[in-house]
Parts: structure tokens; C-alpha cells; sequence
């Protein structure tokens, strides 16, 4: 077999292979083979009928058909593995010559992975949020503590702004009562925003007993997304009671003995998660900056594919599991339908580009995934998607999608990698030392973020 490759453009290549005909002996023989395997001749048992006959009643054409279906993926695979070519989707094979006993000549147009010179990176430089937690903050945080531990009584007044109220509640669209619109007995917190527009304005003065009208657009249901004519009736109204912010709470609320103790752990909770934070800010930033340092053609039908597949994942998976469609989703988010498409070719424009240019990292650096390092990504992963580690796990065996996950992992250890050479500094002056857990966790979370791969792993598991 002799080989050849052309090159198109930065992205696309062409190889030109001949196959001297002694070469294909081995699929013409498979060929007959098969042939032998699915015709009857008469006077021949199945299977034992000459390669003369065969030829002689179906035609040599079918036999050297088979056999050029056969081997041509092979000698395609030998070219691209002889030119050392990193390949990207299916090849446009185009037959240029098969001559019997001959020659078999092909060409063969396919995208590759672009070559990237990764510049020096060392000279990045990016400002981070400082970790600032305030007094008010830690004050937020056991308020919230606080709330969880509230009580309620019975009150004889008119409903207001944090009672607990239990209603009854019937839809009406067009005069007519919703077969699915009556819903008694629901208890709801005035002012927490989490059943329909409207209501609090309308149970807001009323006692048990006291009933209001409004309109509001149905958020789920056989009438989601029209405006509904709504009666509530409250049924009964309950006062919230706080308790007293105390070394008697601490010890109900928490494993402290003071106060003290407990606004201590909040305080270092807060600076925990914003450290986090911080770091997943470091990564993006850095993550930028070394994609402007490098120019990265991008193979136009692979970036066709990647935003029909975003676009197809977002429908189905993400907004069918909201009960939203696409239409309805860009209404909410404010976006023409333009403005969408913009989008998304922009982040899938980013995902291609951060995928090669950290696969070349990981490359230059030799960087590996240990079997511990992918089964820690995997905890992770399961944990966000809201599945157990052995779901998931399956989930992602079953899809194929383990390739994925250590391209994932070794992407995250490149970043981190190109981030700990960077300068990070935050809005104070100050060089930050990113802990190394927040940076490899964040790391691995910014590069799924960018490449899309929640999405494809939402994929998986539909």
C-alpha cells in the first residue's frame, strides 16, 4: 500500500492511497466467503460452492464489491495511522480506480485535530475577587439557620408578610374551571415567591375565612403558560416564631455549645465556599487569556455538529425535564431566537477550542489520570447531577462516556497546571495561593462547563 496526504487547510486533509490488487486477497477470500454463505446453486451445498461458479452467476462486480467494502476501512486506518493523523468524524471516501487483478485507488477528505504551538503562558496574569466575609454576612448565615428552626401558631388576624397560610386554590382560563386546576389544603409562606404571581398581593389582609381574586399565568399543568383567573380562600393563618439567638439555640440548632461558636463555623464556612469561588474564578480567567494567546482553527463541520448537539440537549433534556420548550425558554431569558444561535455557536466555539488546546497540554506535559484521580471525578460528577455513584457510574459506562471523563480529569490537571505558572492576584494586590483541592475540583468544573460535557452527560443518562 502507498500513501499520500494533502493538506487542505489547517484543519482538513486529503489522503490519496493505492492498494496493489495481492493485498486484497485476504478480503476477496471473506468476500466469496460470505457470498457462499447467503446463495444456493443447485448441484453445490451451502458454503461449498467454487469462486468460478460464483462469479460465473452473480457476477465478479458483486464479489469485488464486498471485498472493496471489506477492506477499504483498514487500508484507511493504516494511512491515517502512517501519517500519524489525529482524525476527527468519518472520512468522504471517493473510489478513484479499481482495476481487477490490478489496483484499488481511493482518496480519502477528512477533518484533523489542528496543530497549536502552545506559546510560553507563564506571563499570564489575572485579578480575582479577594475572600472578604463581613459580620453581616455571618449574620445572614445563622439568620438562615434560624428560619429553618421556626415555629408556628395559630393566629386570629389578618394574613401578612411571613405567615404561613393554608389555601385552597381554583384556576379558571376562559370562565372554565381547570380539571386539573383545584388544589386544597396548600400551605404557603407569604412572600417566599414559590407558588403563583399575584398571591401574596391578594392573601395579604385576610383571616381564616377570607377570600380574594387574581390573575396570574399558570406555571405548570394542562393550561401552563396562559393567564389564569385564580380564587384563593385561606383556610387558616400561622404567625412564624423565631427563636431566640442564644446559647439554648446553638445547642438545639448545632453540635456548639455557644453562640459564638456557631457565627466561628459560619464564618468559616463562608470564607470556604468563597475561596472556592475564587478559584473557580482564577481558572476561568486563566483559562481566557491562554485561549487569546493562541490562534485555534476550528473544523467547520465539527462545530455544526457541536451546536446541533448543545442545541438538541438543551431542548430535550434540559428544558423537557423544566416542562419549558424552546420558544418559551428564550421568552423568559429575553432572547431573540437570533441572539440564541449567536450564542451558542460562541460557546461551542469555546468548548472546541478549550478541548484542543488543553488535549495539547496534556500531551506536552505528559500529563495522566490515576485510576484514583477518575474515580474522585467521578463522586463529584455524580453529586452535581443528583445521581448516586453507582448510577452514574453505570450511567456513563453504558453510554460510552468513560473516554469522556478522563479527557475531563487530565483537561482539569492542564488547567491547573497553566494556572499555578499564572500570576493570580486579587482586587487588594495581593497574590492568592490557590489551596490544591479547590484548584483541581475547580479546574475540572470549569472545563466541563466550557466543553458542554453536563450536558452531554444529561445525554447519557436520558
Amino acid at each position: 500500500m502507498k500513501s499520500a496526504v494533502e493538506t487542505l487547510n489547517p484543519t482538513r486533509v486529503r489522503l490519496t492511497v493505492e492498494v496493489p490488487f495481492e493485498e486484497l486477497k485476504d478480503s476477496l477470500d471473506a468476500a466469496y466467503k460470505k457470498i457462499n454463505q447467503q446463495v444456493t446453486v443447485k448441484g453445490f451445498r451451502r458454503g461449498k460452492i467454487p469462486a468460478r461458479v460464483i462469479d460465473q452467476r452473480f457476477g465478479r462486480g458483486a464479489v469485488l464489491e464486498e471485498a472493496v467494502n471489506d477492506a477499504l476501512p483498514k487500508f484507511y486506518t493504516s494511512a491515517v495511522n502512517e501519517a500519524e493523523l489525529n482524525v476527527l468524524g468519518q472520512p468522504e471516501v471517493d473510489i478513484t480506480e479499481l482495476k481487477d487483478n490490478e489496483l484499488l485507488a481511493f482518496t480519502a477528505e477528512v477533518d484533523i485535530r489542528p496543530a497549536l504551538e502552545i506559546p510560553d503562558y507563564s506571563g499570564i496574569e489575572v485579578e480575582v475577587d479577594a475572600v472578604e466575609v463581613s459580620d453581616e454576612d455571618v449574620d445572614k448565615s445563622v439568620e438562615q439557620l434560624r428560619e429553618r428552626f421556626a415555629s408556628t401558631s395559630v393566629v386570629e388576624r389578618a394574613a401578612q408578610d411571613g405567615d404561613v397560610v393554608t389555601v385552597d386554590l381554583e384556576a379558571k382560563v376562559d370562565g372554565e374551571v381547570l380539571a386539573d386546576g383545584i388544589a386544597n389544603g396548600v400551605s404557603y409562606t407569604i412572600g417566599s415567591g414559590e407558588l403563583l404571581d399575584g398571591i401574596d398581593e391578594a392573601v395579604k389582609g385576610l383571616a381564616a375565612g377570607g377570600s380574594a381574586t387574581f390573575t396570574s399565568e399558570l406555571k405548570g399543568g394542562s393550561a401552563q403558560g396562559k393567564e389564569a383567573e385564580v380564587k384563593v380562600d385561606v383556610t387558616e393563618v400561622k404567625a412564624r416564631e423565631l427563636p431566640e439567638l442564644d446559647d439554648e439555640f446553638a445547642q438545639m440548632a448545632s453540635e456548639f455549645d455557644t453562640l459564638d461558636e456557631v457565627k466561628a463555623d459560619s464564618r468559616k464556612r463562608l470564607e470556604r465556599m468563597k475561596k472556592f469561588d475564587q478559584a473557580t474564578q482564577a481558572q476561568e480567567k486563566v483559562l481566557e487569556a491562554l485561549l487569546g494567546l493562541i490562534e485555534v482553527p476550528i473544523p467547520e463541520k465539527l462545530l455544526e455538529d457541536e451546536i446541533r448537539t448543545r442545541k438538541h440537549n438543551l431542548e430535550h433534556h434540559q428544558l423537557g425535564q423544566m416542562g419549558l420548550d424552546l420558544a418559551k425558554y428564550l421568552e423568559i431569558q429575553g432572547k431573540t431566537e437570533e441572539e440564541f444561535d449567536a450564542e451558542t455557536k460562541e460557546q461551542a466555539e469555546k468548548g472546541i477550542k478549550t478541548q484542543f488546546v488543553l488535549d495539547e497540554l496534556v500531551n506536552k506535559e505528559k500529563l495522566n489520570v490515576s485510576q484514583e484521580e477518575l474515580t474522585e471525578h467521578l463522586m463529584r460528577r455524580a453529586q452535581s447531577s443528583g445521581m448516586s455513584p453507582d448510577q452514574f457510574a453505570q450511567a456513563v459506562v453504558e453510554g460510552g462516556q468513560v473516554p469522556m471523563l478522563v479527557g475531563e480529569v487530565a483537561r482539569g490537571k492542564a488547567l491547573a497546571v497553566v494556572v499555578e505558572a499564572a500570576t493570580v492576584k486579587d482586587t487588594k494586590g495581593e497574590v492568592v495561593d490557590l489551596e490544591d483541592e479547590d484548584e483541581t475540583e475547580a479546574a475540572e468544573a470549569v472545563v466541563a462547563e466550557a466543553e458542554g460535557a453536563d450536558e452531554q452527560a444529561e445525554k447519557s443518562e436520558g
